[in-house]
């Protein structure tokens, strides 16, 4: 498996796959990392996403990080641990949860809206932040905060995200983003999530100007 430092480098991207089926996540799964995805949540109100993170860790697991995402307790953290997942994303910061995930050696992604919230689960043992829902912040926001956020802290910017408005929030110090409807719908076909996943890839590429 490749550690989360290497998956940044490669492309700071998180696919999330809710109300993906597992009879659809390998396919899914090949699609992403064919795209260069390294970064892939099956959040834990998809159906049976535990029996997903298994099949998709052994699927591309050599070639991408796999974790679940909307994890609310620490009994979920091991329960994806178990299935076979490395990552743990959730919606707010829990300092259980997010210390729980460090404890076992998992990439830790909690969700956060405050300086406060953000320092909390980095104390906590956070391996990056997840701004959200990044649709009720701005840019700004982002801008702001980095001036007092560690500098070598990765900070995504989730919600709302599409190829087309990545640019201000990376300038204004994003690292990444979290990757939802314009990414994956429930029941979308692999074209279309190949398609997506392409035009999101390239799209960072161009902004970083390795296009």
């Amino acid at each position: 498996m490749i550690d989360f430092t290497t998956a940044l480098a490669g492309l700071p991207l998180v696919a999330i796959l809710r109300g993906i089926r597992p009879d659809e996540v390998e396919a899914a799964g090949d699609a992403l990392v064919e795209a260069g995805f390294t970064l892939i949540e099956v959040p834990l109100n998809s159906p049976d996403p535990l029996v997903s993170i298994e099949r998709l860790a052994k699927r591309v697991g050599d070639r991408a990080i796999v974790g679940a995402g909307t994890v609310l307790t620490v009994a979920q953290v091991a329960q994806v641990q178990d299935a076979g997942g490395a990552m743990i994303v959730s919606p707010n910061t829990d300092v259980a949860v997010i210390a729980e995930s460090a404890r076992r050696g998992m990439v830790s992604l909690p969700g956060y809206f405050t300086p406060s919230e953000a320092f909390a689960a980095l104390a906590a043992g956070a391996s990056g932040l997840k701004l959200f829902p990044a649709e009720a912040a701005t840019p700004s926001v982002v801008k702001a905060q980095r001036a007092v956020l560690p500098k070598d802290v990765p900070l995504f910017a989730v919600g709302g995200i599409s190829p087309d408005n990545m640019g201000p929030w990376r300038a204004a110090g994003a690292n990444g983003f979290g990757l939802g409807s314009a990414l994956y719908k429930a029941s979308a076909t692999t074209q279309e999530i190949a398609a997506n996943a392409r035009a999101f890839a390239a799209a960072w590429a161009e902004m970083e100007g390795r296009a």
